[in-house]
C-alpha cells in the first residue's frame, strides 16, 4: 500500500506530469473535448441503423454545451426515435452520461 508522501516514481498510472497535463488542458480548451460522447452516439447509432454507413456524427458548441448532430438513412429515422421518442431519450441519456465522463455538457439534435 503506498503512502501519500511516497515519491515519484516515472511511469506511475496514478501521477501525471507537468507536460501531459498540459496537453490535456489544450485539448479542452480547443473544444475537442466530447470525445467519448461523440464514439458513444455514433456506436449507438450504427449498431440500430439498418444502414449504419449513412450514419454520420457532426459536433459543434452552441451556449457552453457541446452539441452532437446525428444524421441517419431516411428509412432508420423511425428505428432511432422509437416509439413516442423513447430510443431517442435512451440515446439522449446515455450521450449525456458519456458526456459527463469527458465533463462537458450534451446535447444531441437528430437531424433529416
Amino acid at each position: 500500500m503506498s503512502d501519500v508522501h511516497d515519491e515519484y516514481v516515472a511511469g506511475d498510472i496514478n501521477t501525471i506530469d507537468d507536460d501531459e497535463f498540459d496537453e490535456i488542458e489544450e485539448t479542452y480548451e480547443s473544444g475537442q473535448d466530447a470525445v467519448t460522447a461523440t464514439a458513444a452516439l455514433e456506436f449507438i447509432a450504427k449498431s440500430l441503423a439498418e444502414d449504419p454507413n449513412a450514419v454520420s456524427v457532426e459536433v459543434s458548441e452552441r451556449q457552453g454545451k457541446v452539441v452532437l448532430s446525428l444524421s441517419v438513412g431516411p428509412s432508420d429515422m423511425g428505428r432511432i426515435i422509437g416509439r413516442r421518442g423513447r430510443t431517442a431519450q435512451a440515446i439522449r441519456a446515455l450521450v449525456g452520461a458519456a458526456g459527463a465522463r469527458d465533463g462537458v455538457t450534451t446535447s444531441v439534435d437528430i437531424v433529416d
